[in-house]
């Protein structure tokens, strides 16, 4: 037996979206109902709704920054209870038996994860987001909430905090080491918060110096404007750890001459065309291009304990529901400091 319940979809590719209805499956056994309190707005989100990626589905219901309250549990759920605060990412399932669900990196599913949005439930039926009133999900994929961090603010955490966390955390950034954040945007604001509560030197690179006293207020050690041509030589070779937030095409040779030797240069941003290097950019300093894919169920939940610790959130305008349009066009136009959030009660 479904639910029927408010939410806001675009019913088609690059249609604005609009507030319509959405059925959410009965609480099963190991289920936890929650009532949605705030849902985050990503980049990713237009870039679906636009279906700037390939292959989405409508209507389509977006939102994978999702706090709020369990307001019902299945009888076989352990982890919550009625009242807690709760928190959905990016996925509500994987298959939870391959080598990377077993070690805890169910974002790397081998057989693929079951997004929040913009995907289809192992029961057959397409999954909506958290622009919406409620969510059913999987108490196994569901995030505790600590307190001392606002649903508000904790909202974003759930993307665009792991995002950054989960690299930072890989490659090793803290003392000693040199870590630069290429955006100062939802992504970026966030890396220069935990990267400098990690204990790493922190500089910004961002194409102009109109954030600089607010990557120094979130704990950046210095800041550069990438327009100017005298960063890349005056900071060659510079950096252990480059973390590039922004979704579109970089100049990637460019950015690979600012790593020191063995230094790597990750990508969380995912810029709508493929991108190109010339290999000597990798050759010269045995210097590493990779990438990172949000974070898994265990590392998401140890973000949010981190960031609990040090009292960080996400930078936050909060909006209604029905601003979610023009909200969209105003992160396209990087008019946002630095993270939209819907208060989904005005749904």
């Amino acid at each position: 037996m479904t639910t029927t319940i408010p939410a806001y979809a675009a019913p088609a590719a690059k249609a604005p979206l609009e507030r319509t209805t959405v059925s959410r499956r009965a609480v099963g056994e190991h289920d936890v109902l929650i009532d949605i309190k705030f849902a985050g707005i990503c980049h990713s989100d237009i870039h679906q709704v636009r279906d700037e990626w390939g292959g989405a589905r409508f209507p389509m219901v977006p939102g994978h920054e999702i706090t709020g309250l369990v307001a019902e549990v299945g009888p076989g759920v352990t982890r919550y209870a009625v009242g807690d605060r709760v928190g959905v990412g990016c996925f509500v399932d994987s298959c939870r038996e391959c080598a990377n669900c077993l070690a805890g990196e169910e974002q790397y599913c081998l057989k693929g994860f079951t997004a929040t949005y913009n995907s289809v439930g192992r029961d057959g039926e397409p999954t909506y987001g958290g622009y919406s009133t409620q969510l059913v999900v999987d108490e196994n994929y569901a995030l505790r909430i600590p307190e001392g961090i606002g649903l508000d603010v904790a909202a974003p955490l759930l993307c665009a905090g792991i995002t950054l966390y989960s690299p930072l955390k890989h490659w090793n950034a803290g003392p000693g080491r040199k870590v630069a954040v290429v955006g100062m945007g939802g992504l970026g604001h966030m890396g220069v918060k935990i990267a400098a509560a990690l204990g790493a030197d922190v500089t910004v690179l961002s194409q102009s110096l109109s954030k600089k006293a607010d990557a120094e207020r979130f704990g950046a050690h210095h800041y550069y404007a990438t327009s100017d041509a005298d960063t890349f030589e005056q900071l060659a070779g510079h950096f252990d750890l480059i973390v590039n937030t922004v979704s579109v095409n970089l100049d990637l040779d460019a950015y690979l001459s600012l790593l020191a030797l063995d230094g790597t240069l990750v990508n969380v941003g995912a810029p709508e065309h493929p991108a190109s290097l010339n290999v000597f950019s990798l050759l010269g300093g045995r210097r590493s291009l990779a990438g990172s894919n949000i974070g898994g169920i265990r590392e998401t939940q140890e973000m949010l304990e981190f960031c609990a610790e040090h009292g960080l959130g996400s930078e936050i305008e909060l909006i209604a529901a029905d601003q979610v349009n023009e909200a969209y066009d105003r992160v396209v136009a990087s008019d946002v400091r630095y993270r939209f959030v819907i208060d989904t009660a005005t749904i």
